[in-house]
Parts: C-alpha cells; sequence; structure tokens
C-alpha cells in the first residue's frame, strides 16, 4: 500500500503527505458518514503509488486543464493538482462534493485555488469553469462509465488526451479492434473520436472496498472523426442497429434501420461492405459510409 499520510501534515505538493492513504480514506469516510454504494459503483482508491501511476500513464502537463469525473475523497484529484495546472472535478454525491474543497485545502492550500468543483451528474455538464479542459482522467463509477466517457468526449472537443479506469471487461471492449469477440458500440464509439488502446491493469487491493472485478486503464486520444457527410448521429444509429442483433448479417440487421432487407442491401452494396458482413467487422470509416448510403425516406 501507498503512504498512510496518517500524520495528517498539510504537505506540499509533491510530498508524501499531501497524497491520501488507507488510514486518510477511511477517516475521511467515517467522519463524512460515507459509505461506498454499491449504486453509484463507488470505489475509493487507497494507495498513492497507484494514483501517480495513473497521472504519469496520462501523460499530464504543468499547462494542462484536467478534468476529473467522480473524484470521489479525493485521492487522484490530489496527484492531478500536483501535476496540472488546474484541475475541475465533476462530483454528482451530494456530501461527497460538500466535502471535497476542505480536504483541497487541508492538504494542497498552496493548489487549492487552482482547484474548482462541479457538483453535478456529470451526463448533464455542458460546460465547465475556467479554461476549456485539454484532458480528461478519472476513476469512473463502473455502471455508466461507457456514456460518461463518451459524453465527455462529445461535448468537450478541446479534451486531447483522456485516460480512464474502468472495469477491466469494459476497457478491453473500449479498445477492442474490427473482428475481436468484444468489439461491439462502445468500441465503434470511441472510436469516433480517437485512437484508442489499453493502457494498464490495476490490481483489486488498491482500491476500498475492493471490488470484485479486476479494473483496467483506457488511453483515448483525440482525432479526427471519419470524413463524412453523414452526421454523427446518423453513424451512431447505423451502429446501434447493427449490433441490436449482431449475430445476424448487416443485410438482416440493418433491415430496420432502411426499411427491409433488400434496401439494407442496396445500401451496404453502395458502401462497398457485404450484405453478409456482421457488425464486428467493420471499422468506424465502414459504418459512416454505410450512414451515408442509407435509402431515401430513412430519418435518424
Amino acid at each position: 500500500m501507498g503512504d498512510s499520510g496518517a500524520s495528517g501534515d498539510s504537505g506540499a505538493a509533491g510530498s508524501p503527505d499531501a497524497l491520501l492513504g488507507p488510514a486518510d480514506i477511511r477517516e475521511l469516510a467515517a467522519a463524512l458518514g460515507v459509505r461506498p454504494t454499491k449504486q453509484r459503483g463507488q470505489n475509493f482508491v487507497i494507495d498513492a503509488n497507484t494514483v501517480r501511476r495513473i497521472v504519469r500513464t496520462a501523460g499530464v502537463r504543468p499547462d494542462d486543464t484536467v478534468v476529473e469525473v467522480g473524484p470521489g475523497l479525493g485521492s487522484l484529484t490530489l496527484a492531478l493538482l500536483e501535476a496540472a495546472e488546474q484541475v475541475v472535478a465533476v462530483e454528482i454525491d451530494d456530501v461527497l462534493a460538500a466535502a471535497l474543497p476542505a480536504t483541497i485545502l487541508a492538504r494542497m492550500p498552496e493548489r487549492a485555488p487552482r482547484f474548482s468543483l462541479v457538483h453535478s451528474d456529470a451526463m448533464l455538464v455542458d460546460e465547465l469553469p475556467g479554461p476549456p479542459p485539454t484532458a480528461l482522467v478519472a476513476n469512473l463509477p463502473y455502471n455508466v462509465a461507457v456514456p460518461v466517457l463518451l459524453h465527455m468526449l462529445d461535448r468537450f472537443p478541446t479534451i486531447e488526451r483522456t485516460l480512464v479506469m474502468v472495469q477491466a471487461e469494459v476497457a478491453d471492449r473500449l479498445a477492442a479492434d474490427p473482428g475481436n469477440k468484444v468489439y461491439g458500440v462502445p468500441s465503434v464509439k470511441a472510436n469516433w473520436y480517437a485512437d484508442v488502446k489499453r493502457a494498464g491493469s490495476i490490481g483489486r487491493n488498491v482500491f476500498w472496498p475492493a471490488p470484485n472485478v479486476d479494473s483496467g486503464l483506457v488511453s483515448l486520444v483525440r482525432r479526427e472523426p471519419p470524413k463524412t457527410t453523414a452526421t454523427k448521429r446518423e453513424v451512431f444509429t447505423v451502429v446501434d442497429a447493427a449490433f441490436a442483433q449482431r449475430r445476424k448479417t448487416l443485410r438482416a440487421a440493418l433491415a430496420g434501420w432502411a426499411g427491409s432487407p433488400a434496401l439494407a442491401e442496396r445500401a451496404l452494396v453502395a458502401a462497398g461492405v457485404s450484405p453478409q458482413a456482421r457488425g464486428e467487422a467493420l471499422t468506424v470509416e465502414e459504418f459512416a459510409r454505410i450512414a451515408e448510403a442509407k435509402p431515401a425516406g430513412v430519418t435518424v
């Protein structure tokens, strides 16, 4: 385990005491009456070495404005404040949101002015205080990880680099390539925004409570979306339809979208995609071509 920091010193940024260790996390939680809830997918990181590793892997720079979703008690927040120019944390939980600014002030007083808190559901956030965010680094609540990630990438195009900790199987899905059996809707949609890859694994013993699943890090580096005359919404509609019945051929799976199997086949042929293919074989660019070839009268 990392430094316990139990002395409670408000250590300077970069000193071990500034970060939260196991004893600090339990003390804080007890003082706040916080019991991590399954409903919100809460597992607090209690290891200082792990949060520093996450910040390092994320490539956080001194000029970055980092947005963090689900800061909890502030383990990762403090490590981000050591490295970044500004940190904006988005927290839905009333008790945690109320307590976090005091934790920052107590442990990193000289960095506190660089921290701001948005008390909200991340899925409803479409603006943030301060400079536009350049990075997203978060231990995402497992039950909403994919929608939150896609929402943040969509709403904040200035986010160039993202590193998220998610359930290992979600990490595998996000980073999967076409043809992989876990390649699906999250893989394609994440690829619309970014180059996606696995960036490491995180053991269960660095969390409190220890989850009964493994965790993985996913790196996303922003790139231009595919060049297409179709809108993102039109492309995502095709993606959703293709994977809603993933065992079916695209000719069958897209019949509802196109109006009939024959119209789906016509659109697929026009897009240069085999009507006998399945969704899991296609790149995001191929989905965009299908969306471009949609039959007349198809509305999204």
